[in-house]
Formats: structure tokens, sequence, C-alpha cells
């Protein structure tokens, strides 16, 4: 049905594009500007970076807002589609392939009528009028933003892939400011593209935009590798324990969804879910004999265990672009009334971080099978989670983080987990909480009492 309803609505964008285009076809003047504008999209559109994993920047917008005030709105429209001709050299469905250059041409008229309706002039007459130009430009901008959004809100509904509200807030929102600022190199490139040099001004405009772009894509490429690097070593230091395989993954995806629900700024978000990464990564300096010992541990092997927050933040103390994540690592396991290690934390002193971490930390422990027990309902955790609200977590976090899971859903540890080894009748995991009448563990690995 998705899939029908789909190729209805493309098949409406498609054709409300050609019927554009070829308006516009019809009121242009053709020469060799027209060229000179098809070459200037097409090396706008070939000037793709990955600055960010969703935000690819794409340099024929600034070329768009150059044509709109060089040669007009139809002259944009027109030459819009050229921008797209790139991207025929990645493999892509024939729905994809039609729907790509079809909303750009309607997005660009959505931007040509924002433009008319400034009243901008257009040509050797915006030397005369550069004020208004900004303005009207800026229009543009609004208008072809508008347009895409609501075209590809459109797909993404009707796919039910993606919630549109996630899409608007985390596509769309981020880029918004940074595309307004792209209407006003677009204008400096006109101008100067109109006072004489032409195409020449693509290299005063473009080319150290480029250079910019690549050393973003640079930077972003050596965090992609920290990253990276971070998850192997934490895959390396699970495979101590077969019961805990994929925790700390778990963990990060957990306080990710927590994190958009309530949502963080992208900064905030992706230092969120380095620090539920790497919540566990002091284990590493754990005797491996008191991570498997079945049975109870002494107080000199829970001190170990307890050590083992201090221990993740000497490890990653050393790499910058988490400095945001060190307190939610060294605190994860304080509780909300202060009975928590390594500091006895309580309350909102807990760093807010921490206390997220430490709601999805103990969430994922008990759905997933240990040693000693087999792994609890996803429904049954969160009453224990509701139930030690304010003793062991924050109140509000857990509202919404019950809240996140009956909306979303959670993708519990692998069903091929070992499973419990009958041998083992004690507790003894240092995340399995006390939580409340029958909850995780009993005794000295339930932490500090």
């Amino acid at each position: 049905m998705r899939a029908s309803l789909l190729r209805v609505a493309v098949a409406l964008i498609a054709a409300s594009a050609v019927t554009v285009l070829v308006v516009a076809l019809t009121r242009i003047t053709y020469s060799s500007t027209v060229l000179t504008l098809c070459l200037l999209m097409l090396l706008g559109g070939a000037l793709r970076f990955r600055v960010l994993p969703n935000h690819p920047a794409v340099l024929d917008s600034i070329a768009l807002v150059a044509v709109f005030v060089i040669a007009g709105p139809w002259y944009a429209v027109a030459v819009s589609v050229f921008g797209y001709l790139p991207q025929l050299r990645q493999p892509s469905p024939m729905v994809k392939r039609i729907f790509n250059p079809s909303y750009r041409v309607l997005a660009a008229a959505g931007g040509g009528l924002a433009y008319t309706a400034v009243g901008a002039p257009v040509g050797a007459q915006v030397l005369d009028h550069v004020p208004l130009t900004f303005a009207a430009a800026l229009a543009a901008t609004v208008g072809h933003q508008l347009a895409n959004a609501v075209l590809l809100s459109l797909i993404l509904w009707i796919e039910g892939q993606v919630r549109v509200v996630d899409f608007l807030r985390s596509v769309i929102g981020p880029t918004f400011l940074p595309m307004l600022g792209y209407s006003a190199l677009g204008v400096l490139l006109a101008v100067m593209w109109i006072g004489g040099l032409g195409i020449v001004a693509c290299l005063l405009v473009l080319v150290p935009l480029v250079v910019v772009r690549w050393a973003l894509s640079q930077y972003q490429a050596e965090r992609a590798a920290q990253a990276a690097t971070m998850r192997a070593f934490i895959q390396v230091i699970e495979t101590k324990d077969l019961y805990t395989r994929g925790h700390s993954e778990r963990v990060s995806a957990g306080v990710g969804m927590l994190g958009k629900h309530l949502r963080l700024s992208e900064d905030r978000q992706n230092a969120l879910e380095h620090a539920g990464l790497l919540h566990d990564v002091g284990k590493v300096g754990v005797p491996t004999s008191i991570i498997r010992k079945p049975g109870k541990l002494d107080d000199s092997e829970m001190d170990a265990i307890r050590l083992h927050p201090a221990r993740g933040v000497e490890l990653i103390g050393n790499i910058p672009f988490l400095e945001e994540v060190k307190s939610a690592v060294l605190h994860h396991h304080e509780k909300y009334d202060g009975s928590g290690y390594p500091a006895g934390l309580s309350g909102t002193n807990i760093p807010y971080f921490a206390r997220m971490i430490g709601i999805v930390d103990a969430f994922d422990c008990l759905t997933s099978t240990r040693s000693y027990r087999p792994a609890r309902s996803v429904e049954e955790t969160l009453a224990i989670l509701v139930e030690d609200r304010y003793t062991h977590f924050d109140p509000e976090l857990v509202d919404e983080f019950v809240e996140v899971i009956q909306t979303r859903g959670w993708t519990a540890a692998a069903a091929d987990q070992p499973p419990p080894d009958d041998n083992i009748q004690v507790s003894i995991d240092h995340d399995d909480l006390s939580l409340g009448a029958g909850g995780g563990a009993a005794g000295s690995a339930a932490g500090p009492g």
C-alpha cells in the first residue's frame, strides 16, 4: 500500500515539475549566458562534502541564489536540474531518480516566487539596489527551504520510515540558518559576476568555501575514526563477559533516543551518545577473574569494581572532543538518594548525562540475560524503574524514558545470549542494581548501602 502511494505521489510531483519546467523554458532567452548558468549549477552540484553525518554540504544552493540575482527566477527554475546531474553517478532506485530532480525544480520555483514577491531587481540593476537584493535572496532561500521541507516531509510520511517531526528537527532545523548564510554568498557571487568577472567570480567565492568544507570534512573524519577506535576498544572489553556483549552500544542507543526526545542540541546529543558508549570503558582495569567470578564479591573485589568510573575518566582524559563526557562516565553509578558511588552525589547534583546513563544502564542490564538470571521483560523493567524513582533515579528522566520506550520500542540483547548458569546462585553484576521489591542484584553487587 505504501509503495503504491509513494509511486503515485512521486508521479504527481514529477508531473508538476515538468509543467513548471516547460513554462520556465518558454520564458527564457537562449544565449551563452544560459549555458554558463548551467555550468555554474553543475559545478555547485558536484561540490559535495559531508561535514556532519546527516548534513551533506551541497554548494548548488549558493549557485541557485546567484542565478536568481543574475538572470531571474525563470532562469533559476530552468537550470536547477543541472545541480542534480552529478548525483546520477550514484546507483539509486528509479523512484528516487525521478523524485530528486523533480523536487529540485519545484523548490527552485518556490524560491522564485518568494524572490519575485519582494520585488527585487535582476541583472545590472542589482548594483543600484544591493540591500533590497539581499532581502530578496533571503526570502528566496526561505521559500526554497519551505518547498524542500514540504516535499521531503510528504515522502517521508508516506514511507513511514522516519517521523516527520524528527526529520524537521534533526535535518531541516539545523540547516536553516546555514542556508541563509549561503544566500548571502550567492548574492556576493552574483554581484561580482554582474560587475564584470562573469564565471571567474566562482573562483573567488566557491573555491575558498570548498577549501573550508574540505578542512571541516577532514576534522569530521578524524572524529569518526576516533569514535570507531573507541567502539572497537569497548568490544574488546566486553569480551571479558559473554553476558554483557553489546551492552555499551545499547546504552549509547538508549541515551541517544532519550536525548532526541528531550531535544538536545546536536553537540550535546553527540556527547551524550559518546558518554553512553564509554561509560564502562574503565572496566578494562578490572581483573577478568572478578568480572567472571561465580559467586558473591568480597569487599576488595567490590572496591575494584567501584574504581571503574574513575579509571574510565583516566582513559579518555587525553581525547579533547570527549571533554563533556568525563563527568557522565565518572558519576553514572551515583543514585538519586545519594547512596551511589564514587562521590555519593544526590538529586540534581548528579550530572545530567550521568543521571540519564544510570537509567538506561540499569534498564539494559535488567532486560539482558545474566549468568545468574534470565532477562526480564521490557514492561516489567519499566515498572521497576518507575518504582525506584526518587531513590535510584531522577523521577522526571524516568518518566521521559518510559514514554520513549513505550512510543518507540526497544531492541533488547540478542536472543543468542548464553542461558543463565544454574550453578550460580548469587547476583554479582555491578550494573544489576537492587531495584525495589524483587529487583535486580541482592547483596554487595547492588553497590554501597
